[in-house]
């Protein structure tokens, strides 16, 4: 976890109309950050500013959707995604993100765009469900890099016996949001 915070169970809730916004580096470090992301995380803009984003990385999110997310962008592709973050106060909130790489004017990567919206309520137990699993598989490995591949090579079998890849995997959930 990037910070001494302790996750103490309460949740803060995103609106549905309500979008994170923030902005990265090439290293994680985030350069921007919206007011949304302020108030619900609790930090300030001094705070938040040039920390790594994993500052609001709860414990409970497996580290290989962390992986995936960062191998997936790094390519120059866009990921969504279902994380769990952790507020300054140890509150937590759910949300859907959507993470892009950002290039200049040359087409040069330098860094990446990141904007959160609240999850659907009604498919967040079987994001749960799998998360725990994910989990699960990382707290046999004592090493983190250890563990990071270990729940992802764990992700990928549990996606191909679902015969998805992890895109269609979220855009069923998303799909599943549009029908609730």
């Amino acid at each position: 976890m990037g910070s001494s915070v302790h996750p103490n169970g309460r949740e803060n809730l995103l609106h549905e109309d309500q979008i994170i916004v923030s902005k990265t580096d090439l290293q994680g470090r985030i350069t921007y950050a919206n007011r949304t992301f302020l108030e619900i995380s609790g930090y300030t803009e001094a705070e938040i500013l040039g920390a790594p984003h994993n500052i609001i990385r709860h414990p409970e999110m497996p580290r290989c959707i962390f992986k995936y997310l960062w191998d997936t962008i790094r390519q120059g592709d866009e990921v969504f995604a279902y994380v769990v973050n952790l507020a300054k106060n140890g509150n937590h909130y759910w949300v859907l993100a959507h993470v892009t790489p950002s290039y200049d004017r040359s087409g040069e990567l330098t860094g990446f765009h990141s904007n959160r919206r609240s999850p659907n309520r009604n498919v967040l137990p079987r994001i749960q469900e799998l998360y725990r699993r994910l989990l699960h598989t990382e707290s046999r490995e004592s090493n983190p890099r250890e563990a990071a591949h270990a729940s992802y090579r764990e992700l990928l079998e549990i996606l191909k016996h679902a015969g998805q890849s992890y895109d269609e995997f979220i855009w069923n959930l998303i799909d599943d949001r549009r029908a609730a």
